[in-house]
């Protein structure tokens, strides 16, 4: 009866160490697998792009006088800047949005290099800005820009710069969209190579790019962001 026993205990034992070193081998193996899964990756980049409206719009109104008595200068400029500053004020253009910047005068006969044949003593250079973010109504002045001629204001405009502020609003949708283009080339980069998609390994988000459509339609932007994305092949 011992002896059966001390078999029973052999056989047991026997039994324990070769189910032990059969899910060692399958342990093993799933390790080697995994090892050689997680080295099949493929790079991509998706791309994300949205046109949208600027909404946010710097608008500079300049204009020069000249003359040889500083203070009928003076008047003029202040009669020209009520002009300006009536011009948008009643057509839509709120006040806090509109800066009066100080004139910058040029006084020829201070300077010794200028030139001999400027006509009069004294130029100023002035600029009245316009900061808002009603760039449809900006837009619809500057068409009507031409009113102010009929007042007397020498009017030129400086460079009009329109801006998207809105950014933050849209960066969630556009690194999905990205993200999901992503996916796409590397699906097609698995079909080639007769594989499957997996999990993401890697992500890397570009920076955001805003651009003018056309130098034609500076209010229309162009967003584009480019993501760069490591995705593990399966089998």
């Amino acid at each position: 009866m011992e002896k059966i026993n001390n078999g029973w205990l052999k056989f047991a034992g026997l039994a324990i160490v070769g189910l032990g070193i059969f899910f060692l081998g399958l342990f093993v193996k799933a390790g080697i697998d995994n090892i050689a899964y997680r080295d099949r990756t493929v790079t991509v980049r998706g791309l994300a792009e949205r046109q949208v409206q600027a909404d946010f719009v710097t608008w500079p109104i300049t204009y020069n006088v000249a003359g040889d008595n500083l203070l009928a200068l003076y008047d003029q400029i202040t009669n020209y800047n009520n002009i300006i500053i009536n011009f948008l004020t009643s057509n839509g253009i709120e006040k806090k949005d509109i800066s009066v910047n100080p004139p910058d005068t040029y006084n020829a006969t201070a300077n010794q290099y200028g030139s001999s044949t400027f006509k009069y003593k004294y130029s100023l250079s002035c600029n009245i800005t316009v900061a808002t973010d009603k760039v449809d109504k900006v837009r619809e002045l500057l068409d009507r820009q031409t009113e102010l001629l009929k007042e007397g204001v020498p009017y030129s405009n400086s460079y009009i710069n329109y801006e998207f502020r809105a950014l933050n609003s849209i960066k969630p949708a556009m690194i999905a969209d990205a993200t999901k283009n992503a996916r796409v080339a590397a699906q097609q980069f698995a079909e080639d190579s007769d594989s499957k998609v997996g999990k993401m390994k890697t992500a890397s988000q570009g920076q955001f790019s805003i651009e003018d459509t056309s130098a034609s339609t500076p209010f229309t932007k162009n967003v584009r962001v480019v993501s760069t994305i490591v995705f593990y092949l399966e089998d």
